[in-house]
């Protein structure tokens, strides 16, 4: 029994040790893709409120320039972890939105029919925006340095 506690530690330790590299690698990959993604909202702005107006969206210029300037700035900030949290939180709504409103019948059919759930584009984009939101950048973040360098500044 104690070799297999033994052992059951050592996988514990190893994939903490992974979570922080875990961690960097989504940030990094979907904040790349949430910034791609915003740049050619902002590149095709027309085109975007045209599609936010079909879906019958409020102000859908003001709604479309909103949204590509929170995916373009909102991933470069996810990428480099500043704000991590609050912008996985904008994100996430902003991918729930996107499901609600362009991709209901997906969102709708998450139980009947899983993989129309799956396969929808706000699918991936979901749930990296969700794993920073539950755990953070990790440790290779500018968040977990402004955490470690005002721990350390002198109290006055």
């Amino acid at each position: 029994m104690k070799a297999l506690e033994r052992l059951y530690r050592t996988l514990i330790r190893a994939a903490n040790r992974l979570q922080s590299p875990f961690l960097l690698a989504v940030r990094l990959y979907w904040g790349w893709q949430f910034a791609e993604d915003g740049w050619g909202k902002l590149n095709n702005l027309g085109k975007v409120t045209d599609f936010f107006g079909s879906l019958g969206l409020p102000a859908p210029g003001v709604t479309a320039a909103f949204i590509a300037g929170l995916e373009l700035v909102g991933g470069i900030l996810l990428a480099i972890g500043l704000g991590s949290r609050l912008i996985a939180l904008l994100l996430t709504c902003n991918m729930l939105m996107a499901y609600i409103t362009a991709d209901r019948e997906a969102l709708l059919s998450a139980f009947s029919d899983p993989d129309k759930f799956y396969a929808a584009s706000p699918y991936t984009f979901l749930v990296a925006s969700v794993i920073v939101l539950v755990f953070g950048p990790g440790e290779i973040s500018v968040d977990a340095w402004l955490s470690k360098k005002w721990a350390s500044a002198p109290k006055s």
